[in-house]
C-alpha cells in the first residue's frame, strides 16, 4: 500500500511538473518591465529628487542580427509610478531588442541622451535566464537645465560633476 501511495505521488508530481513547465512555454512570451523618470540633476543616473514619469512612451523593437529587419514592435505608455510592463510575443533569438524612450509626458523634461535612451533585453527562452520576465534599465528623460537642489543632493551623496552644464548651480 505505500509503495501504491508513493508511486501514486511521484506520478502525480511528475505530471504536474510536466503540465506546468508546457504551460509556461518560455519561448512563446515575455514580459518586459522598466522605469522611465526625469533625471532633474541631468547626471544620467537617479537621485533622490528624480521623478517617475506617468506617461512617458516606451517602444521595444525588435531586430533580426542578420538582415536588421524589424521583427517586432510594441509599444507601451508608462503607469503612475513610471513603471511599464509590456508582452512579447515569441522567441526573438535570432533578433536584438531594444526598448527606447519615444515621448515624454512634460514639456519641461524631455531631453534625451541619444547614446542613453534604450536599453537592450534578451527575448529568447535560449539566452541563460529561467524567467519569462525580462528587466529593462532605466531609461530617462532631462529638463534642458539642472534643478537648483542638484547642488546639495550631489554634495550629499559626494558627487563632483565635471560637466559644464552645472556651472548654473
Amino acid at each position: 500500500m505505500a509503495k501504491a501511495t508513493i508511486a501514486l505521488v511521484s506520478a502525480a508530481i511528475c505530471f504536474l511538473a510536466f503540465a506546468g513547465f508546457a504551460a509556461g512555454k518560455p519561448g512563446e512570451k515575455f514580459t518586459v518591465e522598466g522605469r522611465v523618470y526625469c533625471d532633474n540633476c541631468r547626471v544620467q543616473f537617479e537621485t533622490k529628487i528624480s521623478e517617475s514619469l506617468k506617461g512617458a512612451v516606451v517602444r521595444l523593437d525588435c531586430k533580426n542580427l542578420k538582415t536588421e529587419k524589424e521583427t517586432y514592435t510594441e509599444e507601451v505608455t508608462t503607469a503612475a509610478n513610471g513603471n511599464y510592463s509590456l508582452v512579447v510575443e515569441g522567441d526573438h533569438e535570432e533578433a536584438i531588442c531594444d526598448v527606447t524612450v519615444v515621448k515624454s509626458p512634460r514639456e519641461d523634461c524631455k531631453e534625451t541622451v541619444p547614446s542613453l535612451d534604450k536599453s537592450e533585453v534578451l527575448c529568447s527562452e535560449n539566452a541563460g535566464i529561467h524567467s519569462v520576465v525580462r528587466y529593462a534599465n532605466p531609461l530617462f528623460f532631462m529638463p534642458a537645465k539642472p534643478d537648483p537642489r542638484c547642488k546639495k543632493v550631489l554634495a550629499d551623496i559626494g558627487y563632483i560633476p565635471t560637466d559644464l552644464t552645472f556651472t548654473g548651480l
